[in-house]
């Protein structure tokens, strides 16, 4: 589902220069959960918004479900990301000013769905997350782990076949970490491909494979 060959990454500035991935080769396969470790400042973030299309390498080659990317249109990126990758964040990235539904349906705003096909699919999203009681409340209202809930919700709306989850569990407590972790784990079941960024052991222990990085480089 995820193909990188020979990927680097290079941040420039007129005074420095910054190698924050150095010939990075991975293949997720369909039905995978894949975590990704390795200490701060490794390139974990940076490999994940590569995956994911919200930057691009400055080498190498990227694979979505057998498309090479690098030639597409920035329109024809954004329309990928939102038929196929579904993102989860650490800090949520919610509306405060919207509901929770109304937070869940912002990936349908940019599809040809109607309000009614909308609502309908959000109130799905967050039935399979326990927070079908919770769709008229604001995020500040809720906990720490009912708002990550509503992030995965919004991440699952659109039913995307690839999960790209930065840090999922790194705000929650070990017992609220845990249910999103199940919560993860039942999505890949269904058939979601996962990646996930982690710094928890135990988290990437439940997972099917492994991927270090040290001084964003892949470590075997």
């Amino acid at each position: 589902m995820i193909k990188l060959e020979n990927v680097e990454k290079v941040y420039r500035t007129s005074a420095i220069e910054t190698l924050a991935l150095n010939n990075i080769n991975i293949n997720v396969r369909k039905g995978e959960f894949v975590s990704i470790m390795g200490p701060s400042g490794c390139g974990k973030s940076t490999l994940l918004n590569i995956m994911g299309l919200l930057d691009t390498p400055s080498k190498g080659h990227i694979e979505i479900d057998g498309s090479k990317v690098e030639k597409y249109t920035d329109k024809s990126l954004a329309h990928l990301r939102n038929q196929k990758l579904g993102f989860i964040f650490q800090s949520f990235h919610l509306i405060n000013d919207l509901s929770v539904i109304d937070n869940v349906e912002i990936p349908l705003l940019y599809r040809t769905s109607s309000s009614k096909d909308r609502r309908e699919l959000a109130q799905e999203a967050l039935e399979k997350v326990g927070l079908s009681n919770r769709m008229k409340h604001f995020p500040k209202q809720l906990s720490g782990g009912q708002k990550q809930r509503v992030a995965i919700a919004r991440a699952i709306v659109g039913k995307p076949e690839i999960i790209l989850a930065d840090e999922p569990t790194g705000n929650l407590d070990s017992a609220m970490g845990n249910e999103i972790l199940s919560i993860l784990q039942q999505l890949n079941e269904g058939g979601a491909t996962i990646v996930m960024v982690t710094h928890d052991d135990a988290m990437a222990k439940r997972t099917h494979r492994l991927i270090r990085l040290f001084d964003g480089t892949q470590v075997f």
